[in-house]
Order: structure tokens, then C-alpha cells, then sequence
């Protein structure tokens, strides 16, 4: 059976789903004291975070079992073991926002943030016990292995921004743990809780591992190639910053001589001025690697709408599409 959704009927849902998942995390941390304890918790939460992770979670379920109903829980799970990790992050990279107001260890303190994070772990995990389903364990061995594999992402981004002879190996397997994970994961954990059998789960984590990374290189692409404030960020700001990306480090593997000196000289010198920004996406234009970058974000979104074609439940199946074509959809 096939269903065909307009892009309209998935951001209704999408809207829907929004609120029901920020209604049922209002009643998480509803304890008083202490105060510092849970009120960071509460804090990071009721920002104006995008809940993709924990909707990916609900269409999992849908599309194995037709309903969503037993995976709120594993959902919500998946959301603050989010957000903890972003809580860690942002004391880890001295970053003083999220979400457009301090972060939690600027609003308290760093010690304050490192406690009321770990607090989350515990939290996430009783989530996934109290789900209606007699699968608990999977849950939380999935829950452990995604928490388990961002840490190793995140140490491997740490040794990524010493590295001046990092290749796109490291960079592939440093986003696939330390964002890659958390996605597929939450899609997993929604097919345990509909029920779904090991073939549907593969499935589900196949989808979650090539959209991820789809996006993220994609993501890579639009910091240099989108309009000004289109994609929200200034163009060409990974390489003022001198973020190790897929376009530069697999651009210094394409190129030679003085095209390969400048590029390297973003690694070495930890940036470049906005002002050779353009030489930069020249260099980009020249060597092939935007063709590359295309090919393999719709080669990786190919792949993923691929593996949704085994799932049993047709409008759970087609909302997942749905909801990826969105993700995708953004301007080149």
C-alpha cells in the first residue's frame, strides 16, 4: 500500500507532535529540591529546542506497529539524553548560548551543570523502564550504546581539532558517533517500542545512519554555498573558524600546489580571514568537491528512503519519508 503525503500534512504532524512531546516533558523534573539539581534539567528543556529526535521516535513506532501510543516514553528518553549531552557539550566548548539564551553552566555554574546533566542519564533511563513494553532491556542497551558512542565522538572531535593531517576517515567516523548515533538510535528505540522485529530495527538504523550523515555534509555544503543569513550562519564561517569539514579535508586530498598550501593553511592556522572566504569556495568549485558533496548526500538520502520500503505501516512509513525530505530540503 502506498500513501503519498504532502509536504503540508507532515509539518502539521510534525507541529502536532511538537506539542505533545514538549507537553509531556513540562511534567519531567517536577521536584523542588534541590533546586539546583532539577531546575537546570528543566531549564535546557524548555528551550526552544526542535524535538527531531524524539519525533523520528513516534514515526519509528508508527511505522512497525501503526501507532505511537507505548513510545512517548522511549521518545522522551531519547530527547533529555539529548539535551544532557548538550548540557556537557556547551561547558566542554566554553559556549556561552544555547538556544538563544546562556547556557546552563553560565546561568549556574559548571559544577551545577556537570551534576544536574548526569541527573538527566539517570532520568533518561527510568523513561525507558517505565515504557509499555515488555522489551526494556533493548531499550536500554540501546539508550547505553548511543550514550556510550557520542562520548567516543566527542573525544574523537577533541583529537580532530589537534590534528593537521586529518582525512576524511576520521572525519566520517567522528560524525557518525558523535551525531550519527543519537539519530539512528532514537529511531531504533521507537521500533522496540512498536514491537518491531530485527529486520525492521535494521531498517530503521539504516535510515537514521545515511540521513544523518546526509545532513551533516549537507550542512558542511550550505556553510559555504548558501546566501547570506540563509542558512542561518555566516558563509564560510567553518573556515574562518577552521573547522576540519568534509569540503576542506577531502578538497586538500583533491588538490596541489598552491591550492593545497592555502587549504592547509586553514588547518595549520586554525582559520582564515572572511576576506579569502572566496578563494576558498573557488578552490571548492575547481577541484570537484561540490559535485563530490552532492552526489553523496543524494546517494546517502537515496539509500535511506531505500531502507523505509521494508517497514510494514505504510502512513508511519510515509510520514518518516516525509519528514526526511524536509530535513533535506534545504537551499543550495
Amino acid at each position: 500500500m502506498t500513501i503519498t503525503l504532502t509536504q503540508e500534512l507532515v509539518e502539521e504532524k510534525y507541529r502536532r507532535y511538537h506539542k505533545r512531546i514538549n507537553d509531556a516533558l513540562a511534567g519531567c523534573f517536577s521536584a523542588d529540591k534541590p533546586e539546583t539539581l532539577y531546575a537546570p534539567a528543566r531549564y535546557i528543556i524548555e528551550g526552544k529546542g526542535k524535538r527531531i529526535r524524539p519525533f523520528l521516535t513516534l514515526l519509528a513506532s508508527e511505522s512497525v506497529c501503526g501507532s505511537s501510543e507505548n513510545a512517548l516514553n522511549a521518545a522522551l528518553a531519547v530527547e533529555i539524553l539529548h539535551n544532557f549531552t548538550l548540557m556537557h557539550d556547551d561547558i566542554m566548548d566554553a559556549a556561552d548560548l544555547r538556544h538563544g539564551r546562556p547556557a546552563v553552566h553560565k546561568q549556574w555554574n559548571t559544577n551545577v551543570a556537570i551534576l544536574s546533566g548526569d541527573m538527566m542519564i539517570a532520568y533518561a533511563y527510568e523513561l525507558a523502564l517505565q515504557s509499555k513494553t515488555e522489551r526494556h532491556r533493548e531499550l536500554i542497551h540501546i539508550l547505553n550504546h548511543a550514550n556510550i558512542t557520542i562520548c567516543e565522538g566527542q573525544a574523537l572531535d577533541m583529537e580532530l581539532e589537534l590534528k593537521k593531517n586529518a582525512t576524511i576517515s576520521d572525519y566520517l567516523d567522528m560524525i557518525a558517533k558523535k551525531t550519527g548515533r543519537l539519530i539512528s538510535a532514537a529511531l531504533e528505540a521507537g521500533g522496540v517500542a512498536g514491537n518491531g522485529t530485527q529486520e525492521q530495527l535494521n531498517a530503521l538504523v539504516t535510515f537514521g545512519e545515511k540521513i544523518g550523515r546526509a545532513f551533516q555534509i549537507q550542512d558542511d555544503f550550505l556553510d559555504i554555498m548558501a546566501e547570506d543569513g540563509k542558512s542561518g550562519k555566516i558563509p564560510g564561517g567553518d573556515v574562518i573558524n577552521g573547522k576540519k569539514t568534509y569540503l576542506l579535508l577531502r578538497s586538500i586530498e583533491l588538490t596541489s600546489a598552491s591550492d593545497k598550501e592555502l587549504l592547509q593553511s586553514v588547518i595549520d592556522n586554525n582559520g582564515i580571514g572572511a576576506d579569502r572566504v572566496v578563494e576558498v569556495k573557488e578552490i571548492y568549485e575547481r577541484c570537484g568537491v561540490l559535485d563530490e558533496a552532492r552526489a553523496m548526500i543524494n546517494r546517502d538520502t537515496e539509500d535511506a528512503l531505500a531502507a523505509l520500503e521494508s517497514l510494514p505501516y505504510a502512513e508511519g512509513r510515509e510520514y518518516l519519508n516525509g519528514f526526511a525530505g524536509i530535513l533535506m530540503k534545504r537551499d543550495f
